[in-house]
């Protein structure tokens, strides 16, 4: 089965329902024209020449016509070159190069922006414009197939790329990861498993389609559901559009979700409507977490995936979310991720290869046919992956308690070592949560002659609150004790990935530059 045959389904049982829609209820397309215009950009690759397995990019916001043409190239045996509008010139012309990109697709108001990236990037041969773009490039409703135009049915391939993905990027150079249909089917059908409906869902897509938003759509598409496409996080527009489409489902980073419990008209809203809302990305602070059932309902779910082993290796489910809000024994669940899915085997694994019991610190692994084969004429980053057993290393540090949830304490990289003592930033982060007036925050270390790395906690405020700091380290001394207290308090913007992630690594790094050790 190819993915493509998958999201069909969702013609098959909902021609006339609607496909892709505006925040504001505005139907742009019904599944059956969605799914035809599908086929005509297929078809209209194919004509123009498009082999099996060349690479296509789309550089576009979030767009009813750019999700088309994801579906479309995929479908002619193409692989998607996910494009996204906030990452900067240089930055999305390596990566275009570093896969081979041949086909590119972009939206007309990013013109300016494309003939950077040609003289960047000379594999390019074809060059589309969703909407008005550059003099002389095709538009796409000129350039597709005519109507009742279908490719050709692919073969059935598990192991054919659908999808070449950058990682790694915030950290250093950005690798590109394979994903094939086998591993997004698992991916869609764990999801189906897990959220369920009794009825088509809506869902609102509102961070970058080229991220997690855009593949948690393909199984909305596969029920006949409805995609309400937003442009970013806009936390009145949000609430407006829950209310307006009785929205079933979103999906955000936590600092997105800390943005809508921020928002002053947060509690007077209707989210009667909502049976999921699915955080993912990050570890969210439990206090948050439990302030959000409080706000939205008992429909808070996170799950726990990488780029190499897409979104669904764990999930805390809904009504273990809320038995932990309320069942005092079970509190500290909140800081899990959730347990294993039914596609993943997840285990926690020491230094020497050996598997962990409960209560045990050790690297993250999974086994699964979720994980990838490898990244793209990259063996030497593959092999840094690869652990005893056929495991894959996640590169995270956690552990799993004796009823199978596992908890991330943090990335290997990102753990501070400070006179002698680790020090992981999330569970300092998750105590400085709990203060009034913290919106987001990010904990690191910093040079220092007397400790090697001194604590710091750097503090965007909400609303452009007062932080009391003397009572914020008192806090933290009294919940943490005095090794993990932060040394001092830094009042200022977070650095954010264009999803919304806070960039630790980048952050530390103003503080690093010029040291003359960088650990």
């Amino acid at each position: 089965m190819n993915l493509t045959d998958y999201i069909d389904r969702g013609a098959r049982v909902a021609p006339t329902a609607p496909c892709m829609t505006l925040p504001d209820g505005t139907t742009l397309s019904t599944h059956a024209e969605f799914h035809r215009r599908t086929h005509r950009i297929a078809a209209a690759l194919l004509s123009d020449g498009l082999e099996p397995g060349e690479r296509v990019a789309i550089f576009s916001p979030n767009d009813a016509d750019a999700f088309a043409c994801i579906v479309g190239a995929i479908r002619a045996g193409g692989v998607w070159i996910p494009v996204n509008v906030a990452s900067r010139g240089a930055e999305i012309a390596g990566f275009l190069n570093l896969t081979g990109c041949t086909r590119l697709i972009y939206h007309g108001s990013l013109a300016a922006h494309v003939s950077i990236l040609l003289e960047l990037v000379p594999s390019i041969v074809t060059v589309v414009s969703i909407g008005p773009g550059r003099p002389g490039d095709p538009v796409l409703r000129d350039w597709i197939a005519p109507e009742d135009t279908f490719a050709p049915d692919l073969p059935a391939d598990p192991a054919r790329i659908a999808v070449l993905a950058s990682t790694g990027g915030t950290t250093g150079t950005p690798k590109a990861v394979p994903v094939n249909n086998l591993q997004l089917l698992l991916m869609c059908l764990a999801n189906n498993v897990y959220f369920p409906e009794p009825e088509r869902p809506r869902y609102i897509c509102a961070t970058p389609m080229t991220h997690a938003a855009g593949i948690v759509a393909f199984p909305v598409l596969a029920e006949g559901g409805r995609v309400i496409i937003h442009q970013g996080v806009k936390p009145k527009e949000i609430f407006d559009s829950i209310r307006v489409n009785r929205a079933t489902r979103i999906l955000l980073p936590p600092t997105a979700l800390y943005a809508l419990l921020g928002h002053p008209e947060v509690r007077a809203q209707d989210f009667s409507s909502l049976r999921y809302f699915l955080v993912t990305a990050a570890p969210i602070a439990p206090e948050r977490l439990a302030e959000a059932v409080e706000v939205f309902g008992p429909v808070m779910t996170q799950v726990f995936g990488q780029t190499e082993a897409p979104l669904m290796c764990t999930v805390l489910t809904t009504d273990e979310t809320a038995d932990a809000v309320s069942e005092p024994t079970h509190r500290g669940r909140l800081a899990s991720c959730g347990r294993p899915t039914v596609v993943a085997r997840v285990e926690i694994m020491g230094e020497d290869g050996t598997l962990l019991g409960p209560g045990k610190q050790g690297e993250i692994v999974i086994r699964s046919d979720l994980v990838f084969d490898g990244y793209w004429n990259n063996p030497e980053a593959t092999a840094e992956t690869r652990r005893p057993g056929g495991w894959h290393g996640t590169g995270d540090i956690g552990l799993r308690d004796a009823d199978g949830f596992v908890y991330i304490l943090d990335r290997k990289k990102d753990m501070i070592i400070t006179g002698g003592f680790n020090v992981f930033p999330s569970e300092v982060e998750a105590v400085l949560h709990t203060f009034p007036g913290v919106l987001d925050c990010a904990v690191i270390g910093i040079p220092d002659e007397k400790w090697g790395e001194a604590v710091t906690a750097v503090i965007e405020p909400k609303n452009n609150a007062d932080i009391d700091t003397d009572a914020l380290l008192a806090l933290c001394r009294e919940k943490l004790g005095p090794v993990k207290t932060p040394k001092s308090v830094q009042i200022r913007r977070l650095p954010r990935s264009p999803v919304g992630k806070v960039l630790r690594r980048e952050l530390r790094d103003e503080y690093w530059v010029h040291a003359s050790r960088q650990i």
